[in-house]
């Protein structure tokens, strides 16, 4: 409940400061006396954008303090109040250069903190404010609010963000699909062809030597030829000599002991020749078929050749691409892979996302029954008594290849529907409700809720706009039936609604010293007669239309 408003510099108000009791009261004035600035001054220090031009001339800053009794236990102001407290106070000020401040309960906090907080215990309903009965989106708001599936729904939300997310990924996959498989045939291709060459690290400079060899074989046999002559094959040569000297110093050996020295070392120089000599006979033999040798040669350092160009400037190049394309064939697999279970975890998704928006319909569609019910008892009470009010449900079923037909909201359109005559056909309130039928059936709806019994703050500015005589005797009726739940202020230009009200405020305008300024009175009960007289005859007072609104007054605060 509001139990205490103040307002300062806020447009034609400088200080005013106000106690408001429980129950419904009424707030009254001339066109332009500044009721509706009253209001904006709350909606302001409940947390509603802000300019600088609210604040009145010359002022620095505007500030808005709110004092609220809360009654019931809401969990999101546990950390401003203690289990003992239900007191919160809410100050607002916003300066007409820099940034503004929001205090709850003289705790520093961002302002969109106190609009979050405020929806628990503050519903505010502009003159305008019956319009979002026109949108369908606002129709299917009030009816998960009903049926309590605000929170599938949000559910369901995440799982829409999902299911986009995991869409665009797999997209971007698919796009680039074509170019994956391109690369993949390539790297296969390349791998192939080096892996088939069998290349050694060092094979390169090993096949120019040999090549160099086989180009040189002629001279080369020659030469080996002269050396074998030399070494072992002519009776000249030096292993036959070496033999005989051999045999000669073991005959000294018995007359000079250090010959058996010498002799050791012409057999080590002889095994030494021996290996010589095998290495030239093998280095010979090598020789053989040079021609075609040399031919298989320049074929291999040809193909090596060839992969260098491709892949690398040496054969290390070569390998080491090898290994990365190998590396990177792999990754690509592992795209493959990665598109097969991003499509699995989206049909996964997609499901879940169908499976839930299910169960939110059927529940709607539960609920929509009840709400048709009440709505068109309550709309029956505002003296619309031959009025229907359905709730037209329609469901689209998207499939997992049409997700722009995929909605945060579920898989149904809501829209309510209203025959205000007998024998017409209900047709959507967007097309053919009135002002005034729209503030009775604003009215049903809040009346209709299933949270009425949770005690709140309604604020009504001029919602009687476009409705007069008995209709605006019903209304009365039944914004006091709601302030014997709820604590609630409306501004209002009808004698009949100003009458039922226990609670009485004038709001007027007066010029001082040529500056403006907005007041705001509590009425005592003459006062209040004066007031509703104006408001059944305007400014020209005689005694009937006092009496009048004695009568008025006095008969509808017995009711």
């Amino acid at each position: 409940m509001l139990k205490a408003l103040r307002i300062k510099n806020f447009a034609t108000i400088e200080d005013i400061e106000l106690e408001f009791n429980s129950g419904f009261s009424i707030l009254t004035g001339e066109t332009g006396a500044g009721k509706s600035i009253v209001i904006e001054s709350i909606r302001l220090g409940l947390g509603e954008k802000a300019s600088s031009d609210i604040i009145r001339t010359g002022k620095s800053e505007t500030s808005v303090e709110t004092t609220f009794q809360i009654y019931s236990k809401i969990s999101c102001l546990d950390n401003f109040l203690s289990e003992d407290e239900d007191i919160l106070y809410l100050h607002r000020k916003v300066p007409y250069k820099g940034n503004g401040k929001a205090y709850i309960n003289g705790t520093l906090v961002p302002i969109k903190k106190i609009r979050q907080l405020s929806f628990d215990f503050v519903d505010i309903y502009g003159q305008n404010d019956h319009i979002f009965l026109r949108n369908i989106d606002n129709q299917q708001d009030f009816l998960d609010n009903f049926a309590h599936t605000v929170s599938i729904r949000e559910n369901i939300f995440q799982l829409t963000k999902s299911l986009r997310k995991l869409n665009r990924k797999i997209n971007s996959l698919q796009a680039r699909e074509q170019d994956r498989v391109q690369r993949i045939d390539f790297l296969k291709y390349t791998i192939k062809e080096i892996e088939n060459a069998e290349l050694k690290t060092a094979e390169e400079d090993n096949l120019q030597q040999e090549r160099t060899i086989l180009k040189n074989a002629e001279k080369i046999n020659n030469v080996v030829e002269e050396a074998l002559n030399i070494s072992y094959k002519e009776e000249s040569s030096i292993l036959p000599n070496l033999t005989k000297l051999q045999n000669q110093i073991k005959e000294l050996t018995p007359y000079d002991p250090e010959m058996k020295t010498i002799d050791n070392a012409v057999e080590q120089f002889m095994i030494i020749l021996k290996e010589f000599v095998d290495h030239l006979i093998k280095f010979k033999d090598r020789q053989e078929n040079s021609n075609e040798k040399l031919e298989s040669i320049e074929e291999r350092l040809s193909n090596v050749e060839n992969l260098k160009r491709k892949y690398g400037k040496s054969i290390p190049e070569i390998l080491s691409f090898l290994e990365k394309a190998r590396n990177e064939l792999n990754l690509l697999g592992a795209s493959h892979e990665e598109m097969s279970e991003l499509k699995k975890k989206f049909m996964a998704t997609f499901l879940k996302y169908k499976e839930k928006a299910q169960i939110l319909s059927n529940m709607r569609i539960k609920a929509a029954k009840e709400l048709e019910k009440r709505i068109e008892k309550e709309i029956s009470i505002l003296g619309m008594k031959k009025a229907r009010f359905e709730i037209d449900i329609k469901s689209t079923h998207p499939g997992p290849d049409n997700l722009n037909q995929l909605k945060d909201s579920g898989i149904d359109t809501v829209e309510f529907l209203l025959s205000p005559n007998p024998g017409e056909k209900p047709k959507p309130l967007r097309k053919i409700a009135s002002g005034g039928e729209l503030s009775r059936l604003m009215l049903a709806l809040k009346s209709a809720d299933k949270d009425q019994k949770k005690s709140k703050t309604l604020i009504f500015d001029e919602i009687d706009a476009g409705i007069g005589g008995k209709t605006a005797d019903f209304v009365a009726q039944k914004l006091r039936s709601l302030s014997k739940q709820n604590q609630v202020i409306c501004i209002t230009h009808l004698p009949q609604i100003a009458s039922y009200a226990p609670h009485h405020y004038r709001i007027e305008k007066i010029v001082k010293n040529n500056r403006t300024y907005t007041k705001v009175k509590k009425l005592t009960k003459n006062e209040r007669i004066e007031e509703i007289a104006k408001l059944l005859g305007g400014s020209h007072i005689t005694d009937t239309t006092l009496k009048n609104a004695r009568e008025m007054l006095e008969n509808n605060l017995s009711k």
